[in-house]
Protein backbone atom coordinates (compact mmCIF):
# COMPACT_ATOMS: atom_id res chain seq x y z
CA UNK A 1 0.00 0.00 0.00
CA UNK A 2 1.08 2.97 -0.72
CA UNK A 3 1.11 6.37 1.77
CA UNK A 4 1.41 9.65 -0.26
CA UNK A 5 1.96 13.28 1.39
CA UNK A 6 4.29 14.68 3.30
CA UNK A 7 1.23 14.44 6.18
CA UNK A 8 0.50 10.91 5.89
CA UNK A 9 4.23 10.13 5.70
CA UNK A 10 4.65 12.03 8.67
CA UNK A 11 2.14 10.68 11.01
CA UNK A 12 2.67 7.03 9.86
CA UNK A 13 6.43 7.69 10.92
CA UNK A 14 4.90 8.16 14.38
CA UNK A 15 3.29 4.22 14.35
CA UNK A 16 5.30 0.94 14.88
CA UNK A 17 4.03 0.11 11.62
CA UNK A 18 6.79 -2.05 9.35
CA UNK A 19 7.78 0.54 6.37
CA UNK A 20 9.28 -1.02 3.43
CA UNK A 21 10.96 2.26 2.03
CA UNK A 22 9.91 5.53 1.21
CA UNK A 23 10.13 7.51 -1.96
CA UNK A 24 11.56 10.64 -1.56
CA UNK A 25 11.74 13.35 -4.67
CA UNK A 26 15.71 14.67 -5.09
CA UNK A 27 16.33 18.56 -4.94
CA UNK A 28 13.39 19.44 -2.33
CA UNK A 29 14.04 22.98 -0.70
CA UNK A 30 11.24 23.82 1.56
CA UNK A 31 11.36 23.87 5.28
CA UNK A 32 8.49 21.00 5.83
CA UNK A 33 9.97 18.84 3.28
CA UNK A 34 13.66 19.45 5.36
CA UNK A 35 11.75 18.50 8.38
CA UNK A 36 10.18 15.61 7.03
CA UNK A 37 13.20 14.18 5.66
CA UNK A 38 14.86 14.58 8.64
CA UNK A 39 12.63 12.78 10.40
CA UNK A 40 12.38 9.85 7.91
CA UNK A 41 16.82 9.81 8.24
CA UNK A 42 16.04 9.98 12.34
CA UNK A 43 13.80 6.59 12.12
CA UNK A 44 15.94 4.66 10.30
CA UNK A 45 13.89 3.99 7.38
CA UNK A 46 15.45 2.81 3.85
CA UNK A 47 15.15 6.17 1.49
CA UNK A 48 15.30 5.66 -1.99
CA UNK A 49 15.95 9.77 -3.63
CA UNK A 50 14.31 10.09 -7.08
CA UNK A 51 13.02 12.76 -10.24
CA UNK A 52 10.32 14.31 -10.35
CA UNK A 53 9.46 12.11 -13.61
CA UNK A 54 9.55 8.95 -11.01
CA UNK A 55 7.66 10.12 -8.27
CA UNK A 56 4.78 11.14 -10.88
CA UNK A 57 4.42 7.78 -12.39
CA UNK A 58 4.43 5.93 -8.96
CA UNK A 59 2.22 8.32 -7.69
CA UNK A 60 -1.71 7.61 -7.49
CA UNK A 61 -3.34 10.66 -6.25
CA UNK A 62 -0.78 13.33 -8.05
CA UNK A 63 -0.95 14.84 -4.14
CA UNK A 64 2.11 13.31 -3.03
CA UNK A 65 4.27 16.40 -2.46
CA UNK A 66 7.54 14.42 -3.00
CA UNK A 67 6.66 11.59 -0.91
CA UNK A 68 5.76 8.35 -0.99
CA UNK A 69 5.70 5.34 1.68
CA UNK A 70 5.70 1.89 0.73
CA UNK A 71 3.82 -0.14 3.53
CA UNK A 72 2.11 -3.97 3.88
CA UNK A 73 -1.86 -4.07 3.30
CA UNK A 74 -3.78 -2.60 6.22
CA UNK A 75 -4.20 -5.22 9.05
CA UNK A 76 -8.16 -5.09 10.48
CA UNK A 77 -8.62 -5.33 14.12
CA UNK A 78 -11.20 -7.09 15.73
CA UNK A 79 -13.79 -5.84 17.80
CA UNK A 80 -12.29 -6.83 20.98
CA UNK A 81 -9.19 -4.55 20.14
CA UNK A 82 -11.40 -1.71 20.27
CA UNK A 83 -13.22 -3.21 23.04
CA UNK A 84 -10.56 -3.44 25.23
CA UNK A 85 -8.79 0.27 24.77
CA UNK A 86 -12.35 1.82 25.24
CA UNK A 87 -12.53 4.99 27.30
CA UNK A 88 -14.29 3.83 29.80
CA UNK A 89 -18.35 5.58 30.46
CA UNK A 90 -16.89 8.07 27.49
CA UNK A 91 -16.45 5.20 24.66
CA UNK A 92 -17.25 6.07 21.23
CA UNK A 93 -17.94 3.82 18.28
CA UNK A 94 -19.00 4.58 14.82
CA UNK A 95 -20.75 1.67 13.04
CA UNK A 96 -20.68 2.12 9.23
CA UNK A 97 -24.03 0.58 7.28
CA UNK A 98 -22.85 0.38 3.35
CA UNK A 99 -20.51 3.23 2.77
CA UNK A 100 -19.12 2.48 -0.26
CA UNK A 101 -16.85 5.78 -1.21
CA UNK A 102 -13.75 5.14 -0.23
CA UNK A 103 -13.24 8.90 0.18
CA UNK A 104 -16.35 9.02 2.34
CA UNK A 105 -14.52 6.41 4.73
CA UNK A 106 -11.40 8.13 4.84
CA UNK A 107 -13.16 11.39 5.71
CA UNK A 108 -15.16 9.36 8.42
CA UNK A 109 -11.65 7.92 9.82
CA UNK A 110 -10.60 11.47 9.94
CA UNK A 111 -13.29 13.01 11.71
CA UNK A 112 -13.22 9.68 14.20
CA UNK A 113 -9.19 10.22 14.89
CA UNK A 114 -9.71 14.26 15.58
CA UNK A 115 -12.79 13.53 18.03
CA UNK A 116 -10.86 10.76 19.48
CA UNK A 117 -13.34 7.76 19.09
CA UNK A 118 -12.17 4.74 20.18
CA UNK A 119 -12.93 2.68 17.17
CA UNK A 120 -14.49 2.11 13.63
CA UNK A 121 -16.38 -1.11 12.58
CA UNK A 122 -17.10 -1.48 8.94
CA UNK A 123 -18.76 -4.83 7.06
CA UNK A 124 -16.57 -7.56 4.69
CA UNK A 125 -19.23 -6.95 2.11
CA UNK A 126 -21.15 -3.66 0.63
CA UNK A 127 -18.28 -1.52 2.06
CA UNK A 128 -15.28 0.16 1.48
CA UNK A 129 -12.24 -1.06 2.19
CA UNK A 130 -9.14 0.35 3.07
CA UNK A 131 -7.07 1.72 0.48
CA UNK A 132 -4.23 3.59 -0.67
CA UNK A 133 -6.91 6.72 -1.37
CA UNK A 134 -8.60 5.90 1.87
CA UNK A 135 -5.81 6.25 3.48
CA UNK A 136 -4.91 9.53 1.70
CA UNK A 137 -8.50 10.57 2.51
CA UNK A 138 -7.50 10.42 6.24
CA UNK A 139 -4.47 12.57 6.42
CA UNK A 140 -2.48 9.92 8.43
CA UNK A 141 -5.34 9.70 10.67
CA UNK A 142 -6.09 6.14 9.97
CA UNK A 143 -3.15 5.54 11.48
CA UNK A 144 -4.25 6.36 15.20
CA UNK A 145 -7.52 4.94 14.85
CA UNK A 146 -8.29 1.18 15.21
CA UNK A 147 -10.99 -0.05 12.61
CA UNK A 148 -12.24 -3.62 12.67
CA UNK A 149 -14.20 -5.08 9.78
CA UNK A 150 -16.81 -7.85 10.29
CA UNK A 151 -18.84 -10.46 8.31
CA UNK A 152 -22.34 -9.27 10.32
CA UNK A 153 -22.96 -5.73 11.04
CA UNK A 154 -25.89 -6.77 13.27
CA UNK A 155 -24.13 -8.94 15.30
CA UNK A 156 -21.27 -6.29 16.18
CA UNK A 157 -24.04 -4.46 17.09
CA UNK A 158 -25.67 -6.93 19.11
CA UNK A 159 -21.71 -7.47 20.88
CA UNK A 160 -21.29 -3.60 21.62
CA UNK A 161 -24.79 -3.73 23.53
CA UNK A 162 -23.76 -6.73 25.63
CA UNK A 163 -20.50 -4.53 26.31
CA UNK A 164 -23.15 -1.72 27.60
CA UNK A 165 -23.42 0.34 24.56
CA UNK A 166 -26.50 2.53 23.82
CA UNK A 167 -26.47 2.42 20.25
CA UNK A 168 -28.54 5.24 17.84
CA UNK A 169 -28.65 5.38 13.89
CA UNK A 170 -28.31 8.77 12.40
CA UNK A 171 -31.32 8.59 9.75
CA UNK A 172 -34.36 11.00 8.84
CA UNK A 173 -37.96 10.68 11.00
CA UNK A 174 -36.00 10.60 14.44
CA UNK A 175 -35.49 12.44 17.32
CA UNK A 176 -33.75 15.59 16.82
CA UNK A 177 -30.27 14.68 17.93
CA UNK A 178 -30.04 18.04 19.34
CA UNK A 179 -32.46 16.76 21.75
CA UNK A 180 -31.37 13.09 22.16
CA UNK A 181 -29.31 12.25 25.14
CA UNK A 182 -26.11 11.13 23.99
CA UNK A 183 -24.49 10.78 27.01
CA UNK A 184 -22.40 7.33 27.88
CA UNK A 185 -21.23 4.33 26.07
CA UNK A 186 -22.25 5.58 22.69
CA UNK A 187 -22.73 3.73 19.11
CA UNK A 188 -23.46 5.89 16.24
CA UNK A 189 -25.01 3.88 12.78
CA UNK A 190 -24.11 6.21 9.80
CA UNK A 191 -26.03 4.42 6.61
CA UNK A 192 -24.77 4.04 3.14
CA UNK A 193 -24.45 7.12 0.52
CA UNK A 194 -28.09 6.34 -0.99
CA UNK A 195 -29.55 3.99 1.12
CA UNK A 196 -29.11 5.19 4.85
CA UNK A 197 -29.51 2.74 7.31
CA UNK A 198 -30.75 -0.56 6.55
CA UNK A 199 -34.03 -1.81 7.80
CA UNK A 200 -32.89 -4.72 10.38
CA UNK A 201 -29.93 -2.64 11.83
CA UNK A 202 -32.12 0.17 12.55
CA UNK A 203 -34.59 -2.14 14.14
CA UNK A 204 -31.51 -3.25 16.46
CA UNK A 205 -31.12 0.19 17.08
CA UNK A 206 -32.21 1.73 20.48
CA UNK A 207 -33.15 4.86 18.87
CA UNK A 208 -32.81 7.29 15.87
CA UNK A 209 -31.68 10.57 16.21
CA UNK A 210 -32.27 13.09 12.99
CA UNK A 211 -30.10 15.96 11.97
CA UNK A 212 -32.81 19.20 11.38
CA UNK A 213 -32.60 19.94 7.89
CA UNK A 214 -34.14 23.82 6.52
CA UNK A 215 -33.24 23.38 3.24
CA UNK A 216 -34.63 22.02 -0.06
CA UNK A 217 -32.03 19.06 -0.16
CA UNK A 218 -32.93 16.68 3.06
CA UNK A 219 -29.96 14.52 3.00
CA UNK A 220 -26.18 15.28 3.80
CA UNK A 221 -23.01 13.34 2.27
CA UNK A 222 -22.72 10.84 5.17
CA UNK A 223 -18.82 11.95 6.24
CA UNK A 224 -20.33 15.72 6.73
CA UNK A 225 -23.53 13.47 8.82
CA UNK A 226 -20.98 11.46 10.53
CA UNK A 227 -18.70 14.86 11.92
CA UNK A 228 -22.25 16.59 12.56
CA UNK A 229 -23.41 13.85 15.10
CA UNK A 230 -19.73 12.65 16.56
CA UNK A 231 -19.08 15.89 17.52
CA UNK A 232 -22.65 16.52 19.29
CA UNK A 233 -21.41 13.55 21.52
CA UNK A 234 -18.48 15.41 22.56
CA UNK A 235 -20.36 18.57 22.94
CA UNK A 236 -22.47 17.00 25.86
CA UNK A 237 -19.48 15.68 27.09
CA UNK A 238 -17.81 18.44 27.55
CA UNK A 239 -20.71 20.55 28.18
CA UNK A 240 -21.74 17.87 31.14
Amino acid sequence: MKIEGRNSVYELLKTDKEIDKILVQKDLKDEPSKRLINVIRSHKVKVQLVDKYVIEKESESKRHQGFIAYVSDYKYFDIDDILNDCNGENSLIVVLNEILDPHNLGSIIRVLECAGADGLIIGKDRSASVNDTVMRISSGALNHLKVARVTNINNAIDTLKDYGFWVYGAETGGQSIYKANLTGKVCLVIGGEDSGVKRLTKEKCDGIISIPMFGKVNSLNASVACGIAVYEVIRQRVEK
